[in-house]
Formats: C-alpha cells, sequence, structure tokens
C-alpha cells in the first residue's frame, strides 16, 4: 500500500484559567470514517515540505494564517484503505477568524476530558501525548540529600510540578527503596504522575506509575512493562525508534549542554539537537542542562518539552 505523507495540527489557545486546548474536526459525510473527529490538516502535495502543506491546508479548512507552527511527532499508522505518515505539528501561534469549510463541527477540547467521540483510530497516542507537562524534573537525592530532596520535590509539587522522574544510582538499595516509597506517596498526594528509573519491581512494589528505561535498558528490553508510563533515554534516531517500536510513551534526548553530572562531555547545542533528533516518533524531552527558561527554544526544534535535574528543583 503506497504511503501518504499527511500534515495534521495540534491548533492551540490558552483558556481564562491558563489551561491549553486544541482544536478537533468531525469528519463530514461521505468520506472515509463520517462522524470521527479528528485533527485539521490534509495531504502534502508533490513537491511541498510538510510544513507548506499544513500553512495551506489550515488557510483552506479553517481561514486561519499560521504564524508558528513547531514539528513535534511523526508516526504512521495503517488504514483499511490507506497507510499514512503523520507529520504533526503544534500551531502555536495562528491569525484570523475560524471559518469552517469541510468539517460537519468543530470543537475546541483538553486532553484531560474530551467531551466528542469518536475519534480516528490514529490519534489515541497521540491525545495521550498532550496530556503530558511540559517539564519533566529529576531527583539527584544522593547529591543533596534525602531530606533535602523530599523539601524541594514537596516545594516543586506545590508550585504544580506533575512528572516525576526518582534516578538515584549513588543511593545503596535500603535508602533508595525508602526515598522512593517516600517519594511516590509525596507525588500522589498532589496528583503528579511518577516514574522509578531502571528498577521494575521497585517501582511495582512503592505503586509507582511507570518506569523510565536507561538507554542500555532500552535496548535489551523486548516487551513494554506492564505500567501506565513507560519512558526512555534516548541519544539516537535509531533509539528513538527502538523506543516507539516498544510502545514508551515518551522519550528523553541529549544532552544539549554539558551537565555537572557529566563534567567534560560537551553538550551537541540547539542546531545539533535539532539535527539528531529530526521529528520524533514520540514526544521528546530536551535534557542537559536545561531549566523552565529553555523551553520556547526546545519547542521550537521539535522537543515536547524540558526535562531537568538541577534545573528542576531551583527556587
Amino acid at each position: 500500500m503506497k504511503l501518504t505523507e499527511v500534515a495534521a495540527a495540534i491548533i492551540e489557545r490558552r483558556t481564562v484559567d491558563g489551561a491549553m486546548e486544541f482544536l478537533l474536526g468531525q469528519r463530514a459525510p461521505g468520506t472515509f470514517y463520517p462522524g470521527f473527529w479528528e485533527f485539521p490538516g490534509g495531504k502534502v502535495e508533490p513537491g511541498e515540505t510538510p510544513h507548506a502543506a499544513l500553512v495551506r491546508e489550515l488557510h483552506e479548512e479553517l481561514g486561519i494564517e499560521v504564524l508558528r507552527a513547531d514539528p513535534w511527532l511523526r508516526r504512521q499508522h495503517v488504514y483499511e484503505h490507506a497507510h499514512v505518515r503523520l507529520n504533526f505539528f503544534r500551531v502555536r501561534e495562528w491569525r484570523g477568524e475560524l471559518h469552517d469549510h469541510v468539517h460537519s463541527a468543530l470543537a475546541w477540547q483538553r486532553a484531560d476530558g474530551l467531551t466528542v467521540a469518536p475519534m480516528l483510530p490514529a490519534n489515541a497516542p497521540v491525545l495521550a501525548a498532550l496530556a503530558l507537562p511540559a517539564f519533566y524534573a529529576i531527583s539527584h537525592a544522593a547529591e543533596i540529600g534525602v531530606d533535602a530532596q523530599l523539601l524541594a520535590l514537596a516545594r516543586a509539587l506545590e508550585g504544580g510540578l506533575k512528572l516525576v522522574q526518582l534516578r538515584e544510582p549513588g543511593l545503596d538499595a535500603a535508602r533508595r527503596a525508602a526515598f522512593v516509597h517516600a517519594a511516590v506517596d509525596l507525588c500522589h498526594q498532589y496528583g503528579a504522575r511518577v516514574l522509578v528509573n531502571g528498577d521494575v519491581a521497585l517501582a511495582q512494589a512503592a505503586g509507582a506509575d511507570g518506569v523510565h528505561l536507561p538507554a542500555t535498558q532500552l535496548a535489551r528490553q523486548t516487551l513494554r512493562p506492564e505500567f501506565p508510563l513507560v519512558a526512555a533515554s534516548c541519544h539516537s534516531a535509531a533509539e528513538l525508534e527502538r523506543a516507539g517500536q516498544l510502545g514508551c510513551d515518551f522519550a528523553v534526548f541529549g544532552p544539549v549542554r554539558e551537565t555537572a553530572s557529566h563534567p567534560g562531555l560537551a553538550g551537541i547545542g540547539w542546531d545539533g539537537f535539532a539535527a539528531a533528533l529530526g521529528v520524533p516518533p514520540l514526544p521528546t524531552f530536551a535534557l542537559g542542562g536545561l531549566s523552565r527558561v529553555d523551553l520556547d527554544p526546545a519547542r521550537r526544534n521539535a522537543a515536547h518539552g524540558i526535562a531537568a535535574i538541577r534545573g528542576a528543583w531551583e527556587s
């Protein structure tokens, strides 16, 4: 079956309370999957880039002018009638009044509570990806002390932190287990999701939401661990592809800059990051000497967000 390139848009707007909403369109009668909901977009024509196709399609379908569209995901799906490669963009800035020309209806939705159904089958992983926050905090209790880390974690959770990785190779087994149990309980009090680095048994015992696979563990893993959330550390396009094949929910990729945890290892910089990452098959967090102030350049270079160790716990 011929592969068809498609450009798809996550058109965003912010609500009064700061939440992000995205636009969905309902497929019209007489099309494949009539009545199903989809992200706006369309086929990439010969000689067009996916970005150019997106700009054209959104003008034709909705009458809007795209001002900023960041690459985000590239995924494939085989339907009964077509094999498509979906190039997803986050349309964060646009101009004009919406005038729909192809859908039966339009609806603004939130990832944490859809009010329309059914969705096109290819979009279930995309909706899950949209529910991920833009910041992923990584612990370093072995360096700053368990009590200090728990205090910093509580402060960050009070500030709205929603996704945490517990990565503590420097703690002995007993102290690590005690810290992980305490941190998981604390995160769940605030409604945050938490992953344990590398240790499936400990993650299960502590009631964590998932496990984060180091690159070496990703390489030898044959099945996705049985958790609601699975992530992986990646340093190449091949490792990202492997993470996607395994069914990981997201990845971290870097280092962008030199870090205190790996002194002497030069970062690849944003240009190197963009070249190495391309457009990933799963949401990917930029890592390496970064903090929240780096979120905008990360997004412009196809990252979902930022992952940080020291930058996560700054006051």
